[in-house]
């Protein structure tokens, strides 16, 4: 009985809610209808804009009670209301979220005096369920409707303030155009790192190697010891260029990611890294079915190189974890350190311990974005800095 009491409370809480926002809503709807008469009048077209992010406003107040009843998230789909007084009502009148919003308050105009039922409900549940629940020890029937009210409530406004087809279609072209200019930036900044490491470095040797060979033709002749000479160190030249080159060519695509999988390329480079990385495999070995496509591979080796990198440059820690995962979607990459944490999750603002808030933490998040993924850092300062990466594929 205390237990079905407890949870009618907090049904009634959320009623009393709801009824608030419903109270508030009528209210709020003649305002809209004065802002409606204005629009028609065009003197107050100003007005529609910011009566629409008003109700987006209102919408998401009740989503977010909606979630806090069922445990379910409801997703918003919005175009912004930017620019001129004409662009904004030209948005505010065509977004699929503004119809799906409009339905939802006139719906609710309807079914908010849903919680006015709970009034009687509760002297007539505690006088019944007292008897039937409290003495004869027999389920209660009465009190168990005021929850039912609240899931009514909130079936209703979930299916109501569920974004459309068209609004999440909308959406995922906005997310994918963002994704691939990312997609394309990245690319640019790869091809401008190939340039300069093969500038700075495999032509310089090159050039050196060509003027060295030269020198040695014109002494061959006349000093046949210093021509031995040009040529030993033109062989030592060809030896660097060709390191270089082996070093720009890992940059691009390991050859050990071809040859070894992931999994045997993340625990070579976690050897190499510098300080003492363990790394734990789920389900990505060679045994345990097929590899994921070349694209994702090459994400998450250089996620994991980033931000062992990272860890080893700036944290402060000589520890790090790195786990590599199959799951249903996809792959995930897990890296984490014990150092100092509070690096920012800020494009181009490089975090005060790992300063991964510049070039590095935003190179993975566009290598990541540019494959649907997903790339959460959690850093508080003080640590530990936790890099989790998932990016999707079919298996």
């Amino acid at each position: 009985m205390g237990k079905t009491v407890r949870q009618a409370a907090r049904a009634t809480l959320q009623l009393i809610i709801a009824a608030a926002m419903a109270f508030g809503l009528y209210i709020f709807i003649t305002v809209l209808l004065i802002t409606a008469v204005a629009t028609v009048a065009v003197v107050g077209a100003w007005m529609l804009p910011e009566t629409v992010i008003l109700i987006r406003r209102i919408a998401g107040a009740k989503r977010r009670q909606v979630a806090a009843w069922t445990g379910r998230d409801i997703p918003e789909a919005y175009e912004p209301i930017t620019g001129t007084v004409r662009e904004r009502v030209r948005v505010a009148v065509r977004d699929p979220g503004t119809h799906t919003d409009a339905r939802w308050m006139l719906a609710y105009y309807v079914y908010g005096w849903l919680p006015c039922l709970m009034v009687p409900l509760w002297p007539l549940g505690l006088l019944v369920d007292g008897v039937w629940a409290g003495l004869l020890r027999r389920p209660a029937v009465v009190l168990p409707l005021v929850s039912r009210l609240a899931d009514l409530d909130a079936h209703w406004s979930e299916t109501l303030l569920k974004p459309s087809p068209k609004a999440r279609l909308a959406e995922r072209v906005q997310e994918l155009t963002e994704t691939r200019a990312d997609a394309i930036a990245a690319h640019g900044a790869e091809l401008r790192r190939i340039e300069r490491d093969l500038h700075d470095g495999a032509q310089a040797r090159l050039v050196s190697l060509s003027m060295r060979i030269g020198l040695a033709q014109r002494a061959y002749d006349r000093d046949p010891e210093g021509a031995r000479k040009l040529l030993a160190d033109a062989q030592e030249q060809a030896e660097a260029a060709l390191a270089e080159l082996r070093h720009v060519v890992r940059g691009i695509h390991p050859p050990i990611l071809t040859d070894r999988g992931l999994a045997g390329a993340v625990r070579a480079l976690a050897a190499g890294s510098g300080i003492q990385a363990t790394v734990s495999v789920d389900g990505l070995e060679d045994a345990d079915g097929p590899r994921p496509p070349a694209a994702v591979e090459a994400a998450a080796y250089f996620v994991v190189a980033e931000a062992l990198t990272n860890a080893a440059k700036h944290s402060g820690s000589d520890r790090a974890e790195v786990a590599l995962a199959r799951i249903r979607r996809g792959v995930r990459v897990l890296v984490r350190d014990d150092g100092r944490g509070g690096a920012e999750d800020l494009p181009g603002t490089p975090g005060p311990a790992t300063a991964m808030g510049g070039s590095g933490l935003l190179g993975m998040r566009r290598r990541v974005a540019a494959l649907d993924g997903t790339l959460t850092v959690t850093s508080p300062v003080g640590g530990p800095t936790m890099i989790e990466v998932e990016l999707p594929c079919v298996w």
